[in-house]
């Protein structure tokens, strides 16, 4: 479930690689059980895929990296958000706040035992990735669905 209220400039960049099918087909690439489950910017080859523009920062917007919630993930930059998300498998509020702050966006609201699924899965270092889960978790696809 996502806040566009909350999280205007990311819940419609997030839309707009559903909408595009950016996501089809792209796998969890980092996986840290008891932190986060992160995904949107591989394929199965471990290609990187090409995104759009870099987004603005949405942190502090009233919404916390708690066990479940949906956040963008970034480099070391605030405004460099562009498709990689992660899911929080444990409440992570340090990341409210760290360098300017994760900006969540949304919440899993069913299905919450196949986050905890994919964060117990074995990882390796392999492809430039060091918490690459094995065998890889692939994200068949993301779709809208109204409520």
């Amino acid at each position: 479930e996502l806040d566009p209220a909350k999280a205007p400039i990311t819940v419609k960049n997030f839309l707009g690689y559903v909408d595009d099918k950016f996501f089809d087909g792209t796998i969890f690439h980092r996986v840290i059980k008891r932190f986060m489950i992160q995904g949107g910017g591989f394929g199965q080859d471990l290609v990187k895929k090409d995104t759009k523009a870099p987004i603005k920062l949405e942190a502090g917007n009233g919404l916390s990296n708690l066990r479940g919630t949906i956040a963008m993930a970034r480099t070391g930059v605030k405004d460099s958000a562009t498709s990689q998300f992660f899911i929080n498998h444990k409440d992570n509020l340090n990341l409210d706040a760290m360098g300017g702050g994760y900006a969540v966006f949304g919440k899993v609201i069913t299905g919450l035992e196949i986050v905890d699924a994919i964060a117990s899965v074995p990882t390796e270092k392999r492809g430039g990735q060091p918490n690459l889960p094995k065998p890889v978790v692939v994200i068949n696809s993301i779709t809208r669905v109204k409520r």
